[in-house]
């Protein structure tokens, strides 16, 4: 259901009507999420994009209300009381450690098979093999270590390859060879996605030349 449709009647604080039609549009998104055709995706796939929609849109609430500070607290507990905001995870972003937090799914160490944390809370610097790049199941969240996010955010599924990125895969790789670590044979369809990414790197960084 539309927040829209949800707050029908109620009188919101000021200020909100400035950011309505934003939040508006991120539901529009999520709307196009779920209903986005499934053919020739994994199964663990087909909630990544929502989760990314679910991030930026608190993102933006956060950015709002506790980096700029332009945020009334009445309207911020507003859209909390309201559901329009997910208050458990603003909450986890403010605590060292989970500034870039992707979602409250990678650090419920119930949801991992040997009651560990996530992959994806995990720095590349320090993982082996095709796991250097390898997508959170749930959430399509490559990382969101805090030492390894962009621009204050986590490496989704789709996020194109930085140089940081590939310098810390590339470091953790020099690590495993002088630690001896005989690294299992990557998988094709992960070699296939890291190719695909660079790709689309390597064309942004030609495009992005061509405009300066």
């Amino acid at each position: 259901m539309s927040f829209r449709r949800r707050l029908k009647g109620k009188q919101p604080p000021e200020g909100f009507d400035l950011i309505e039609d934003t939040i508006e549009d991120f539901e529009a998104q999520m709307r196009d999420a779920v209903s986005e055709e499934h053919e020739g995706k994994r199964k663990n796939e087909l909630t990544w994009r929502i989760h990314r929609i679910h991030w930026e849109k608190n993102r933006f609430i956060f950015d709002l209300m506790y980096k700029k500070k332009v945020m009334d607290r009445t309207l911020y507990d507003y859209m909390c009381r309201e559901k329009i905001c997910d208050q458990a995870l603003i909450s986890k972003w403010r605590k060292p450690g989970y500034e870039n937090l992707c979602s409250l799914l990678c650090i419920q160490k119930s949801g991992t098979n040997f009651g560990t944390a996530s992959i994806c809370r995990v720095p590349i610097a320090q993982r082996s093999g095709q796991a250097r790049l390898t997508p959170n199941v749930k959430t399509g969240c490559i990382s969101c270590f805090s030492g390894d996010g962009i621009m204050g955010g986590p490496i989704w599924w789709n996020t194109n390859l930085s140089e940081k990125i590939i310098s810390k895969v590339k470091e953790g790789k020099r690590k495993a060879d002088e630690a001896g670590v005989n690294e299992e044979e990557e998988d094709p369809d992960v070699a296939k996605r890291i190719a695909a990414m660079k790709e689309t790197f390597q064309k942004n960084k030609v495009e992005q030349a061509g405009l300066d």
